[in-house]
């Protein structure tokens, strides 16, 4: 596929874009005008809410963690695998890494947990504290028009002249 393909291929059709010269007119310094501007990006709205800045913290945290741990891993297998000093050493800070990887980690499920129960949850249509609130409406709705029936009734019962 040759350039002038692809270009057709992608919905260029050949014209000339703004700022371009022609291999003829490279000398005179004519520039043709561009039939169409098309933007590099269109932007579109995130498909997920942005974490809470101390959860994001945290959860760099632990990948900064995770990656340290990783390289100290394999740097110990190489030593081991070289026969060298350095494996015994490299072996035990894995193993600190992989306990202080592992606390990282727990602390960024932890960290959330405590911002959602200090902050509350993003609420959605389908999330279960809405359809909680929506049974407690509808429980109120029918006690205040049963309260409402039982009012009428006793009125009903009596005369309004002797």
């Amino acid at each position: 596929m040759g350039t002038a393909e692809r270009r057709g291929a992608h919905g260029h059709d050949g014209a000339v874009r703004a700022g371009t010269r022609t291999g003829s007119e490279y000398g005179t310094g004519a520039v043709q005008e561009r039939p169409e501007y098309r933007p590099l990006w269109v932007e579109e709205p995130a498909r997920r809410r942005r974490l809470p800045d101390p959860v994001r913290t945290a959860a760099v945290r632990a990948v900064l963690m995770v990656a340290v741990t990783l390289v100290q891993a394999t740097v110990a297998f190489l030593c081991t695998m070289a026969g060298s000093w350095l494996a015994f050493p490299m072996l035990l800070s894995g193993v600190a890494s992989t306990v202080a990887a592992t606390w990282a980690v727990l602390d960024v499920w932890v960290t959330r947990q405590v911002w959602i129960q200090r902050h509350g949850v993003i609420s959605i249509p389908a999330s279960t504290a809405r359809a909680l609130r929506r049974e407690r409406r509808r429980a109120r709705r029918q006690a205040r028009s049963a309260e409402r029936a039982q009012g009428r009734i006793r009125r009903r019962g009596q005369l309004s002249h002797p």
